[in-house]
């Protein structure tokens, strides 16, 4: 019992007495204020309380000039990135086309778990948004449990953005954000509806065979040119906060904060490194990146802007970009141009687009140039590389192997047919 007595005297050095919290009136009518534990060392971290209808929140706020840098990119680079996506003709997922810097909304949360469902609360709302003039960051923050409705209450009260930029925001983030709100939803403004940028699949798209994983700390180090120092990992955000709630003493949520603050700010870089890769604008950018914008150009239907990215990939001798860029010439008809290109990668390229380029030209010579002769030996040559390179337990290669054997045989009756040694 005395050590009880003991903490709370400790405490009571931390505790701000009612009289010198300054209510914000929300409704009009006088409500009791709230005391805040710890006031000062929220004041320190830039952090202030909101008060509604006797509850609370914490909002933290930080101010970024344009002129900072946060890895690679300043973030006056980001304004010139959606400029360049308006006046690009190209139609792609992570066009900014039709918007102003100041629509989009760089968002992230913390929660208390990694799984879905009503039973994981968010407890920290972050987002960022530009001005003409600076980079604005704030942060709502869950005091505890159950005082959801000014969490909520204060970040949706001046939301006037047009689209998210997450990072697996769109399978993770808002609908965890949908699902704490209906919970709240008849005391606290709706949910706008909004456009979404969701990064990690970009990420996934460019780097996933650079990287061990796409988890943003790695795209942050070996893509953006940034090493967090200090950092709280993540995955201890949710037994930091219970702390919090127990202890009320801020330190290790301070820390949780500003891991929060880093993420959204590597989304504002991330996004606009993700620009300069897509429009060709980063002069740094690998014949690698370069073919794998083009194949998601392809993927997307962007046939032209496909091919002159692969273009500039094959420029730099990236055989894989020159195998896909063939494609492109057979489906323009350029047939003389695609097997030129294939004949290369044929003979320099390794394992399964060698044998992928040798059956294209078995095609292109079956039925274009009606020469069985050269379409046998392409196949046979696939044949050889399946038989050596290619895993024989996977269920692609038994498939592979099938297709080319069936294309001999009927090869071999053909030339058979016609008297063709």
């Amino acid at each position: 019992m005395s050590s009880l007595k003991n903490k709370l005297n400790r405490m009571k050095t931390h505790i701000v007495k009612e009289q010198d919290v300054k209510s914000r009136q929300i409704t009009g009518l006088q409500q009791p204020v709230p005391s805040i534990p710890y006031l000062d060392m929220w004041q320190n971290a830039n952090t202030s309380p909101y008060f509604l209808d006797g509850e609370y929140c914490l909002i933290r706020e930080v101010h970024y000039p344009l002129a900072a840098r946060h890895g690679k990119y300043c973030f006056a680079d980001f304004p010139e990135a959606v400029a360049m996506w308006n006046n690009s003709p190209v139609c792609h997922p992570l066009s900014a086309n039709g918007f102003h810097a100041q629509d989009l909304f760089f968002f992230d949360t913390e929660t208390t778990g990694l799984g879905g469902g009503a039973g994981n609360t968010i407890f920290l709302l972050g987002y960022a948004f530009f001005t003409q003039s600076e980079v604005v960051l704030k942060q709502h923050i869950l005091p505890e449990p159950g005082l959801e409705i000014p969490l909520y209450y204060s970040f949706l009260e001046n939301i006037n953005y047009t689209t998210l930029v997450t990072y697996n925001g769109k399978a993770f983030d808002w609908p965890q954000v949908k699902t704490r709100h209906t919970l709240v939803r008849d005391h606290v403004p709706k949910l706008p509806e909004f456009g979404h940028f969701d990064l990690y699949h970009a990420a996934r798209r460019l780097w996933r065979d650079e990287l061990d994983s796409v988890k943003l700390a790695n795209v942050e180090r070996d893509i953006l040119g940034f090493e967090r120092e200090g950092d709280i990992p993540g995955f201890l955000a949710p037994m930091i906060y219970f702390d919090f709630v127990e202890r009320k003493n801020p330190e290790g949520l301070i820390g949780i904060l500003q891991h929060n603050e880093l993420d959204i700010l590597s989304l504002i870089t991330l996004y606009t490194h993700l620009t300069f890769q897509i429009l060709q604008q980063d002069p740094l950018q690998s014949a690698k990146e370069k073919r794998m914008v083009g194949k998601w150009f392809e993927y997307i239907g962007e046939y032209d802007a496909a091919l002159h990215t692969y273009e500039r990939a094959a420029a730099a001798n990236d055989l894989a970009a020159k195998h896909r860029l063939a494609f492109q010439m057979k489906r323009r008809k350029e047939l003389g141009r695609a097997q030129m290109l294939w004949t290369e990668v044929a003979k320099q390229a390794r394992h399964e687009i060698k044998a992928e380029a040798c059956i294209e030209l078995a095609k292109l010579f079956e039925h274009q140039k009606r020469d069985f002769k050269s379409a046998a030996a392409y196949t046979e040559k696939a044949l050889e590389i399946y038989e050596c390179f290619i895993s024989p337990g996977s269920a692609g290669w038994r498939k592979q192997r099938e297709e080319a054997e069936k294309r001999l045989f009927r090869l071999n009756m053909k030339m058979k047919k016609r008297g063709i040694n």
